[in-house]
């Protein structure tokens, strides 16, 4: 399926305009139906984390996993939140607090040696919903990885067909919607068989409005 500029931009013009003025502001999604693909097949299991060229005005909330130093330094970097080990076992079993974290913030990042805990605390209840820790070393500049997490998405395909992916809000420029959804185009050519030739139909949509269809 044939996706230029303009066809694109016009989309995504009209999607802002059928979706009225609301008093808060609107993400604006990319829906994609996805043909020809075994859904069993490794093809059919799509997770990409991909950082997008342009941040949104609704930048993801960052919760850092960490001990010592990178517990500081995540704390100084205005992680949105900061879990230590102890904080770790404490939510252990405890089902409420886990789900309320998990609906609370967007990304988890975990320095490296916590990750077994973290996957048997965790992981139950990140893992469902795509959201699980992204695993980073020890030394790793922690400030930059919180930056560039703040934009990124999850590119996610499974159990069914369709991939829909927050590509920015509604107060963003056309051109800078267009540069997120080319960067969420380019994964996906290299991830299906067939490239975009795998895509039937893809739609632009508000968070309150009705989707518009990219007429190619």
């Amino acid at each position: 399926m044939p996706l230029d500029k303009k066809t694109i931009v016009d989309a995504v013009k009209e999607a802002k305009d059928k979706s009225g003025k609301k008093k808060f502001g609107q993400t604006v999604d990319l829906i994609l139906n996805i043909q020809e693909i075994d859904m069993k097949a490794p093809e059919g299991k799509i997770q990409e984390i991909l950082e997008l060229p342009h941040a949104t005005a609704k930048p993801n909330k960052v919760v850092v996993v960490a001990s010592g130093e990178m517990a500081l330094k995540a704390r100084r970097a205005n992680a949105d939140k900061v879990i230590e080990r102890a904080d770790l076992e404490a939510l252990g079993g405890k089902k409420k607090e886990l789900r309320k974290l998990a609906a609370d913030y967007d990304v988890f990042v975990s320095e490296a040696p916590l990750m077994p805990l973290v996957g048997r605390i965790l992981g139950p209840v990140l893992g469902p919903r795509g959201k699980l820790p992204v695993p980073v070393p020890p030394n790793a500049d922690v400030a930059n990885v919180i930056a560039k997490h703040r934009k990124t998405v999850v590119v996610r395909m499974r159990n069914q067909p369709i991939i829909q992916v927050s590509v920015g809000t509604e107060s963003m420029s056309e051109d800078e919607l267009f540069d997120n959804i080319q960067a969420v185009l380019r994964v996906l050519e290299g991830k299906l068989k067939r490239g975009l030739k795998n895509v039937k139909l893809a739609y632009i949509k508000t968070s309150m409005g009705t989707p518009v269809k990219i007429k190619p």
